[in-house]
């Protein structure tokens, strides 16, 4: 693999799995270009909540808006450049706010092949 650069233009957006809210990702690198993680962009409309036990280490970089992210040791909310770390196994609610917000997301391993 080659070293790359990526734009939000890049990523092919789907409705998150298991989700029928306006909650989007895009990856743009993922098992089929044989690296170890997945790498992409997210996109959540307002007021949109997803609830999910992690399938994998998901960390999640805020680029515009807000999200909050609740866990069993409380809530955290970030916005433009700050970053959220979401360990393999925990139980979350992430939840978008009065604007939609935008993330770029790094995964290990690849959520898609853990959803399967």
């Amino acid at each position: 693999m080659d070293v790359r650069k990526f734009s939000i233009t890049d990523a092919s957006f789907e409705r998150s799995p298991g989700q029928d809210g306006e909650v989007f990702a895009g990856n743009v690198i993922d098992q089929r270009h044989g690296g170890p993680i997945t790498l992409g962009y997210g996109r959540y409309g307002p007021h949109q909540s997803i609830n999910e036990i992690l399938a994998v280490h998901d960390v999640m970089v805020v680029l515009e808006g807000t999200l909050s992210v609740t866990s069993k040791t409380g809530t955290v909310t970030a916005g433009p450049g700050e970053i959220v770390y979401m360990p393999k196994g925990e139980a979350v609610t992430i939840r978008s706010h009065e604007q939609e917000a935008i993330t770029a997301y790094v995964t290990y391993p690849h959520w898609q092949e853990a959803h399967e």
